[in-house]
């Protein structure tokens, strides 16, 4: 992961153990964590949970060895990762180049929770989180603009003014008895500006499983339908839940059709793994030759479901990730390899590695609300569990502390870098960037941490 920084002088230093900057001015960022993952084998969620099912999570506090050494608003930077996707789609003159582009960075934007089992933590109310990277072309900024409900909003934009990226999301927990389950809200937004476009979609729900008993494992099931408001084709997105064996386990089917909902294209694959396309008459044939020549046959060893170790139906079906390839098809997006040592990093990706890094002199340029400033979260990253628990209380009492200050004083909660207003697009309820952010005043933010 690199960042181009013409600012840099021409020296190597090093910066927070693992940043280097390099002779020809580009800096490397970090490729681990300060610490390793903490053991949560001796701790149960079942003992926090058992009072809680079917009822509203956000406002259950939970140890801090379920969490993961990142923000909310950090998790969702994590949509960022394959910008590459974006730019493709920039850069396409056809329509529906440019949709099954952004077809893939939707489905991309959710792939980096695989197999991230930890909790993020909670914003704070007022917290917020800022990424410019020059490598990649954007800049991120968000706030969180609520905490009951708990709404996360957005606005990214590209450094050379080609896109512009944005929406506020609120998921609404619930636990289920043996699962958690995270029912998507709130609209997600991409400009190609060069093309006067405009895509809208929510995300699929996310459910992790086994939370009792066994080894946690996540799926993401529904329907996601993406709208191009330019030219009114869509493309609908059906996250299959994992099924009877895991036969669909992690799988992705769907469709382009335009405005006369003639279907231009399929696109299939696993969110976890891959993604294709392919004409409609080519997919549907290559099926219909598959269920005549294989009803009677088993599935290749590949995508044979090996049961887990104790045999429980509800466990994690151990299915090696291939998708079965329709000869034709076009590749829409790969996932990234995961660092060597991600198991031992919450199964961060190299992107989520660097998201917390506090490089030198990087204290002086933040909002005093940034997430790298929380110390919760910096005392956890560092492996300073019992400090980082003490941190997390103290900071949760501050926050229950103003609240009832500003109700005792009738004053109301003002955002700082979003409002609320409609979404031009779907005319729905929306938060909006308000501007300004990186203009670098910030004498008026609250004191939070």
């Amino acid at each position: 992961m690199l960042d181009l920084d013409p600012h840099q002088s021409n020296r190597t230093e090093k910066h927070n153990g693992e940043t280097e900057i390099q002779e020809n001015g580009i800096k490397r960022h970090r490729t681990s964590l300060p610490a390793p993952m903490f053991s949560r084998s001796d701790f149960s969620v079942w003992s926090i949970l058992k009072k809680c099912i079917g009822l509203e999570l956000s406002k259950i506090t939970m140890p801090i060895v379920f969490n993961e050494p990142l923000s909310f608003l950090q998790r969702i930077t994590e949509y960022m990762e394959h910008i590459y996707l974006i730019n493709k789609a920039c850069s396409h003159a056809d329509p529906l180049e440019r949709m099954q582009a952004v077809a893939a960075f939707a489905v991309s934007a959710v792939a980096s929770q695989w197999e991230r089992t930890g909790k993020p933590f909670n914003p704070l109310l007022g917290e917020t989180y800022e990424l410019t990277r020059e490598d990649l072309g954007f800049r991120f900024i968000s706030e969180q603009v609520s905490h009951h409900p708990p709404i996360s909003a957005f606005y990214s934009e590209g450094l050379n003014k080609d896109f512009i990226f944005h929406g506020s999301i609120y998921p609404k927990l619930k636990f289920w008895g043996k699962s958690i389950e995270a029912e998507p809200r709130g609209t997600i937004t991409l400009e190609l500006l060069k093309h006067n476009e405009a895509y809208t979609w929510t995300n699929p729900t996310c459910c992790v499983h086994n939370v009792i008993i066994g080894k946690l494992w996540l799926e993401q099931y529904g329907t996601v339908e993406i709208v191009n408001h330019s030219t009114g084709d869509k493309c609908v997105l059906n996250f299959k839940p994992c099924g009877l064996f895991g036969k669909e386990l992690h799988r992705v089917e769907g469709y382009i059709q335009d405005k006369n909902k003639k279907k231009l294209c399929v696109i299939y694959g696993k969110w976890t793994e891959c993604l294709w396309c392919t004409d409609p008459t080519t997919y549907e044939t290559y099926k219909k030759n598959e269920k005549r020549g294989g009803e009677q046959k088993k599935l290749k060893p590949s995508e044979d479901v090996i049961k887990s170790e104790n045999d429980e139906a509800d466990d994690m079906p151990e299915v090696q990730d291939t998708v079965q390839f329709v000869p034709g098809s076009k590749l829409l997006w790969r996932i990234n390899c995961r660092p060597p040592n991600s198991s031992q990093m919450y199964n961060f990706t190299s992107f989520a590695v660097s998201l917390n890094e506090l490089e030198k002199g990087m204290e002086a340029i933040l909002a005093p609300t940034d997430c790298r400033l929380r110390p919760d979260i910096r005392n956890m990253e560092n492996g300073n569990m019992d400090v980082a628990s003490k941190e997390k209380e103290r900071l949760e009492e501050k926050q229950r502390a103003a609240r009832k200050e500003r109700a005792k004083d009738e004053v109301e909660w003002q955002t700082r870098w979003f409002h609320q207003g409609t979404n031009p697009y779907t005319g729905t309820s929306d938060w909006l960037y308000s501007g300004g952010y990186f203009d670098r005043n910030f004498s008026d933010c609250p004191d939070i941490y």
